[in-house]
């Protein structure tokens, strides 16, 4: 896969991962770098290349809020996965948010429009 479509997946559940994964596949990005906690997360992302990021908010007892800083200052395009019910700071309340269980539809729908930001 080439680099410039690489999406970086932040999810802390290994079973909603591996469900996130197989879609990521399904849809023509295979081999997404994965993180499980904010500081594997920011390696990956200054290690580069990330085009993409999807970031689930709750990780474990922290947000996934400094992920989202860091690629904002990056100019990298995310969105958020939560299971409901989360407030997204006002700084990145105008990225999309989108909530478990999760549709290959809108899967689909979100990178898409992540790409062509």
């Amino acid at each position: 896969m080439a680099d410039e479509r690489r999406i970086l997946l932040v999810e802390d559940d290994v079973l909603i991962g591996m469900m996130l994964v197989d879609m990521l596949d399904t849809l023509g990005y295979p081999e997404p770098a994965q993180a499980a906690a904010i500081d594997e997360a920011l390696a990956i992302v200054d290690a580069g290349p990330v085009a993409a990021a999807l970031i689930d908010i709750n990780l474990g007892e922290t947000k996934g809020w400094p992920v989202a800083d860091a690629l904002a200052e990056r100019g990298i395009p995310f969105a958020f996965t939560s299971g409901g019910g989360d407030a997204i700071p006002p700084v990145h309340a105008h990225r999309r948010l989108v909530t478990k269980p999760f549709r290959l539809s809108e899967i689909e729908t979100v990178l898409a429009e992540l790409f062509a930001e």
